[in-house]
Parts: C-alpha cells; sequence; structure tokens
C-alpha cells in the first residue's frame, strides 16, 4: 500500500471511527468508496474487516450494558439468509444497483421521518417484515461492501431507540456479523498476511477514531442525536445513490 492509500486508508478508518463508536452512523460506508479509488474494490473490504471488528468490539465494551437483546434476536434471522445470499453471489451482484437500492431505503427513512415529525417511538414499533427485510439487505450488502449500516440504522430510529441502546445494539449486531463475514472470507482465502498487516498498521487511527466518538457521544444530548443519525443516514444515502448512478 503506497502513501497515498495508507493516508485514505488512515482518513476512511477515522471517519468510520467517529461514525459507529459515537453515533452508530452511516459514514461507515465510504470506508469502502473512498478506497476503491486507489486500489480493487474487494482488496479494500478484506482490508478495512478487521478495522470493523475493532471498532465493534470497543463500541460494544464501551456501551455493554445499552443494548437491547431482544431487538439483536429479531435481526438475526433476517440477517442470516442475506449473508447466505450475499456469500452465494459476491462475484456476480451488480454493485451499483445495490448502492442504489440502500440509498433510496435510507433516504426512504428520512422522508418518513421528515414527513412525520420528530416524535419518538418506542421499541418494538417497526413491524416484523420490515424488520426481516431491513435484516437482510444489511446482511446481504454487508457481505459484498460494507454497506449494511443503513437499513439496521433506519430501522432503529423507526423504533426510537434512546442514544445509548442505538449505537449498543448497533455494535453488537454488526459485531455478529462482522464476525461472520470474517469466517466466509477466510474460508474463501482472501485474507492474506499482507492485508492483515496493512489493517493493523492502521490501529492508531481506529483508537483516534473511536475515541473521538465516545467524547462526542457523552456530550450530544438525546434529541440532537436523534438529528444527528438522521442526518448521516440521509448523507449516506445520498452517497450510496451518486455512486450507484455514477456506476
Amino acid at each position: 500500500m503506497d502513501l497515498t492509500a495508507y493516508l485514505l486508508a488512515a482518513f476512511a478508518v477515522v471517519l468510520t471511527g467517529i461514525s459507529k463508536s459515537g453515533f452508530a452512523g452511516g459514514l461507515g460506508i465510504l470506508g469502502v468508496p473512498l478506497l476503491a479509488l486507489v486500489m480493487p474494490a474487494q482488496s479494500a473490504v478484506v482490508l478495512l474487516l478487521p478495522i470493523l471488528l475493532g471498532i465493534d468490539l470497543l463500541s460494544v465494551w464501551r456501551y455493554r450494558r445499552a443494548g437491547r437483546a431482544g431487538v439483536i434476536l429479531a435481526l438475526l434471522p433476517g440477517a442470516a439468509v442475506g449473508i447466505g445470499l450475499g456469500f452465494a453471489s459476491l462475484s456476480h451482484v451488480n454493485d451499483d444497483l445495490l448502492r442504489l437500492g440502500i440509498g433510496l431505503m435510507a433516504l426512504g427513512f428520512v422522508a418518513r421521518f421528515l414527513c412525520a415529525g420528530a416524535g419518538p417511538r418506542g421499541p418494538g414499533r417497526a413491524p416484523w417484515p420490515l424488520v426481516f427485510g431491513a435484516s437482510a439487505l444489511s446482511g446481504f450488502a454487508g457481505c459484498i461492501a460494507h454497506a449494511g449500516g443503513p437499513p439496521i440504522k433506519g430501522t432503529f430510529l423507526r423504533m426510537g431507540l434512546d442514544k445509548a441502546a442505538f449505537v449498543g445494539t448497533n455494535a453488537v449486531f454488526f459485531l455478529m456479523l462482522n464476525l461472520f463475514k470474517g469466517v466466509g472470507y477466510g474460508a474463501l482465502g482472501l485474507f492474506s498476511a499482507e492485508s492483515l498487516m496493512a489493517s493493523a498498521s492502521l490501529l492508531p487511527f481506529l483508537l483516534l477514531g473511536v475515541g473521538l466518538g465516545f467524547a462526542m457521544h457523552d456530550r450530544v444530548p438525546q434529541v440532537l442525536f436523534g438529528k444527528i443519525a438522521y442526518g448521516l443516514l440521509a448523507l449516506a444515502g445520498v452517497n450510496l445513490i451518486y455512486l450507484g448512478l455514477v456506476g
């Protein structure tokens, strides 16, 4: 990995660490598109997976008492289906159509929020077909391009989870998802000593991003947290639609 690629990867890791550990936000999806500018997309996906696992582990520890076990259990069946489909079609899926579909779904959650107002909703208000579909899409898109965040975040926002439960539940879910992906990538022989060393070299930027995310989370009020989370979801959706169209 040359200097340009390394600096771009460091920036993506810091941004992802802040977003995932502080707001469970959607900016983590920018990592693969950014690195795809300087390396093959599959190499970017493999490089970032250990980084995502590290962020998830730290976030799970930080918010270990805040995750909602019932929500996670409700997400697992759909996620399992999505992961299976993702690995089965890893070399056949149209990345641009996938990005476009996820982006439109993300903006759909934001549009619903804007039309319905910002009133909170209690956990469990999201209908089961939506939960299953969102988790399946998340598992599928996560396998292909680490782009599984927007469907889950939109579902959590609709449930009205408080900010600690939002980030904690997100961290546990994606830790499980990324562990399954790691096993699958390993079985497919995608990891190499070189890729693992490159991931390890980005550890300082992982810690910097996560530390900034934790600090920001503690200082942001609940109402503002919700607005930021929807803003990040909208930004992620617009970015995915743009990437899908130009691709």
